[in-house]
Formats: C-alpha cells, structure tokens, sequence
C-alpha cells in the first residue's frame, strides 16, 4: 500500500509481497534458464504496444509509480516458496535463488502523464535475463490497466475543458482496481474521486454527498433535504431527480436557500434537463448553484453536453473500463541480450520474427518527441545507437531505477502537470472524438546491428 505525506508525494509503506502477481512460466523459464547457464546474460526487456486502441489518437502512461512499489515489493517469503514447492512449480535450486531476489538493474521509461503512440518505448528493463523476466507480469497488469484507464479520462477532461470532473467508478470495478483507477484519472485532470481508498493513498481531494437511498429512506423529499443541509451545511450538493425534478429543485431551493452549493442530475436527457433546470434555479434566486450532471457519462456524452449549463460531471463505469478499452495491449520483449556471460560483453539485438503481426524490433532504444517551430509535436522518434543531437534535449524516458534503487518516484501531482503539459503540445486533433489514426507518426531510425548499447 502506499500513502501519501504533506507534499503529496506518494511513499512506500509496509505492503504484501507482489511476487506472486505473475504468470508460471515467468518461474519456469528462470529454472530453465539457470539449468542452461544463460540466466545471469545481461537483457535489456522493453513494454511498448503495436498499435493503439481502434480511433484513439494518443496514449496515456499511467500506473508507473504502481510498477516502482510492486518492484520494490517483489521478494519471495517463506510462505510463498513453501507453496510453490509443495505445488512443484520450481525445483530447489530455483527456489534457492527466489528466496534472494532483489531487482538490481536498471529502468528506464516514459514517466506518468506522458503520451505515448504505437512503438514507443515505453519502459525499459535492464538487468540478468532472471532478474527481469519474473517482473513481466506484474509490470503489464499494471500498465495495462492504468494507462487504460488514464487515456479514457484524458479524453474525458479534454471534452470537458475547463469544467472539472469527478472519478465515481467504485461500485464498477474490482475493489483493489478502484483506487488504482482513481489515480490514473487524476493524473490525466479528474479533480476528484468517491473513493476514500484513493484518497487515503495518493492524497485525492474526496467527494459525495447521498444517493437515492437516502431521499427513499425519508417519509417526503423535503426530509431529507433538511436532514442533508442540517447535517452538512447549505453548501452541500442534492440529488433531485428521485421524483419529480422541478418540485425537488424547488424543494432544494426552499430548504437549504439560494446559497445551496449544487444540485445532481442523474437520470434523463441530460441536456435538455441542465437548462430546464438551470432557468428554474435562476427564477428562484439561486444563481450561483451548480449543476452535476451524472448517469453513464463517457468522453461523447460530455462533448455533447459542452453546450449545457453544466458546472460538473460525474464519470463511472466508462472510465474505469477504459472506455471500451480496457487494456492498451503493451507487450513486454526481450529486445537484446549480452553475446556471453561476462559483465561486459556487447548486445545483440534480438526480435521476434514469425509471421503475421506480432513481429518486434530489435535493440535498446530511445525516444524523442520532435516539435514543430511553434513548439507542437510533429513526430514521435524511436531508434537506436547514438540519439541525434538536435534530439538531445527531446528524449522522453527518464531513469526509474538505477543498481536496483528507486530514483524516479514523485509526487501525484507532477505527473498530472506533465499530462496537461504534453496534452497542450499535441496538435489540435488530438482531441478529435471522431476515429482517426494516431495524431503523432512513430519515425525509426537506427544503426544496423546496433543494440543501443
């Protein structure tokens, strides 16, 4: 688990083993491979996807301070190696070397909040092919999801502009994915989240007031109106669509007084209901009360309530499902590995070369975003060897890990800057809903043979 401390910086606390967050055959290679003796060859792994979700423009990194904690977690207890040798997954040897495991290369990778296309190099793991390879599974379960996550609310909060949104998918997604999806949505702008989960651990601003439980629950409306106000003061925000909308605007009003804070919609066409109610609110003197508007939003429904007197937007289940797309598809590689066992024998390159569409490439590489004169992305530059001087000051990854030991964590809040940031660098049709291919083409370029390194 983390929490967060007064910067907002979140910071490692006691958490339970990630080790077992990961497919067998991770561990059955690293039998293999220590039986074989190529298990401490220096390899260089690489997370990037082949292509995009079906219309999406852009990717978003989210969940790389997650994948910092569950490697810093990722250790072999007692009781996890008694039952992986009771269930033979591993001989005794191997076992041997798991109760040692401690990660000690180095990542690299594109911090959270960066935008990502088809190819970039998204996070690179160098170390002994055992010491990287176990790391695959839980590196991918959380990318995947995080950065799904994170590219469906950047397109929310592009749509919404400047109109904040709020993270309720709780109730929509596994309990231990709830936070974790809060958190990609704030790095990509959401304002807020209903879960205290996340708020507990990453510092969230929290939010809620009631559902339609508790007007039920009342003898009349009016009720509990009274009983939200006098409990949570004139500021609160009242849902009024249990019964009759307009009685139950008029009945908010009366109660709580023209200094009410907001109603919420949540049912019905929501855009002809925000300016009904929007004119009722203004007839009746409350003209600064805002207007949430909730119901199975997504990045279409907000857009399309772009000219309605909406102040707010509550999004769950299509955020944290990722609006369709509920994993990016990122692919963890094995790009280059050391021709011998010594220290410091060279890379070779290596890739994946079947037919059809799964074909990798080769090498260490970097990536750089190259900008237009008036500071715009024009292209995404991937290659290997040496990186181009007037690219020098453009690379994206960013050191992670150096010898094993955590340099690159940081505080929510950067990685939500860095979203709005490189959002505003893209060009204009990054934030097109209509299908269209990547806003950005992905350039390689590269040394033959070299391995980068």
């Amino acid at each position: 688990m983390d929490v967060t401390d007064a910067s907002g910086a979140e910071r490692a606390s006691s958490a339970p083993s990630t080790a077992l967050l990961t497919d067998r055959y991770e561990l059955t290679m690293v039998q293999a491979a220590l039986r074989s003796g190529a298990a401490h060859r220096r390899s260089v792994f690489e997370v990037f996807t082949r292509r995009l979700p079906e219309g999406r423009r852009y990717g978003v990194v989210g969940g790389t301070g997650r994948v910092l904690d569950a490697i810093e977690s990722f250790r072999f207890d007692g009781a996890r190696l008694d039952w992986l040798s009771d269930q033979g997954v591993v001989d005794d040897a191997t076992l041997g070397w798991l109760a040692d495991y401690r990660f000690g290369g180095d990542i690299s990778g594109y911090p959270e909040g960066q935008v990502y296309f088809p190819g970039s190099p998204i996070l690179t793991v160098e170390g002994s092919f055992a010491e990287a390879v176990v790391l695959e599974t839980v590196v991918l379960s959380i990318l995947n999801h995080d950065s799904a996550v994170a590219a469906a609310a950047s397109r929310m909060t592009a749509a919404a502009g400047e109109r904040p949104c709020i993270e309720m998918g709780a109730r929509r997604t596994h309990e231990y994915a709830a936070p974790a999806a809060a958190r990609a949505a704030h790095i990509a702008g959401f304002a807020s989240t209903s879960d205290l989960e996340a708020g507990f651990r990453y510092g969230i601003p929290t939010g809620g007031t009631s559902a339609h439980a508790f007007t039920l629950l009342h003898d009349t409306e009016r009720d509990a109106f009274t009983a939200q106000v006098v409990s949570m003061g004139r500021g609160t925000t009242l849902l009024v669509d249990t019964y009759d909308l307009a009685e139950a605007v008029r009945t908010a009003v009366d109660v709580a007084g023209p200094s009410l804070g907001a109603v919420r919609i949540d049912s019905g066409d929501l855009l002809m209901l925000a300016h009904r109610v929007r004119r009722q609110l203004d007839e009746l003197g409350a003209k600064k009360t805002r207007i949430l508007v909730t119901s199975d939003l997504d990045e279409y429904a907000i857009a399309a309530l772009a000219a309605a007197p909406v102040d707010a937007y509550g999004v769950g289940t299509s955020l944290v499902t990722g609006s369709g797309h509920p994993t990016c598809s990122m692919v963890y590689k094995l790009v280059a590995r050391a021709s011998s066992d010594e220290p410091d024998a060279p890379l070779l390159p290596v890739a994946k070369r079947s037919a059809g569409a799964k074909t990798s490439r080769g090498g260490r590489k970097w990536a750089a975003r190259r900008l237009d004169a008036d500071g715009i992305a024009e292209a995404e530059v991937v290659g290997t060897g040496p990186v181009p001087h007037d690219l020098a000051d453009r690379v994206v990854q960013v050191p992670l890990v150096r010898g094993g030991e955590v340099v690159g964590r940081e505080p929510l809040a950067v990685a939500r800057a860095r979203h709005a940031a490189v959002r505003a660098q893209l060009p204009l049709s990054a934030t097109q809903l209509s299908r269209g291919e990547p806003v950005l083409p992905t350039e390689l370029v590269s040394r033959s043979g070299h391995a980068g390194g």
